[in-house]
């Protein structure tokens, strides 16, 4: 079995090195960015990747979306130290077969990239439990599952605001009012950007 980790940390890449070692027909390979990631899938393509989602480049799941785009049945396990259950809601619609926190037992990377290798899903226990009773929360009370920032943005977007009129308004970049959007669609399960701002202004956000 050949094994793509992309992560910028040493430490993480000899760990995941030492978790297979006993295993002689595992081979990995390492990458520590999105873009020689890519490079690295491409001329190894290999059977299991598992990609950190803070990438110094571009994001993991922009890794994600540009292996999954060369070949829609790669097999991805997103690792990373976020266990906010919007990222593995996010992860999961965008292709990824696993989910593992990099806090949970190192054991469990090991059974994720066994059974997605062998074409299951894997998203280690404790995170599927917390994505379920988030789920639960935010149906019953929205507004207590945002930061603070995510309420001001998810505030001047009700009252009409474009992404990049937000951004002005709060002193902050273009991109990361994208990526909270993107977020907050997760946690309030809006299809769209339409579907977003309606359901803000059904919160009385506006």
């Amino acid at each position: 079995m050949k094994i793509l980790v992309v992560d910028d940390h040493p430490v993480v890449v000899s760990g995941c090195r030492s978790l297979f070692a006993s295993d002689p027909s595992i081979k990995i390979d390492e990458a520590s960015d999105e873009k020689s990631g890519h490079r690295a899938w491409l001329q190894k393509r290999p059977d299991v990747t598992i990609i950190d989602i803070n990438l110094p480049d571009l994001s993991g799941f922009e890794l994600m979306r540009r292996i999954r785009k060369d070949d829609p049945a790669a097999k991805i396990i997103m690792f990373s130290m976020n266990d906010d259950p919007a990222f593995v809601v996010r992860a999961v619609e965008a292709g990824a077969q696993g989910y593992v926190s990099k806090g949970d037992d190192p054991r469990l990377l090991v059974k994720a990239v066994r059974k997605v290798a062998a074409g299951e899903n894997f998203i280690t226990p404790h995170l599927a439990e917390t994505v379920t009773f988030s789920a639960a929360a935010i149906r019953a009370n929205p507004a207590s599952q945002m930061t603070p920032r995510e309420l001001e943005i998810l505030r001047l977007l009700a009252r009409g605001d474009k992404i990049v009129e937000v951004a002005e308004a709060l002193g902050i970049s273009y991109k990361t009012v994208a990526n909270t959007t993107s977020l907050l669609k997760q946690k309030l399960g809006a299809r769209n950007h339409s579907d977003l701002i309606r359901i803000a202004v059904e919160m009385g956000m506006d």
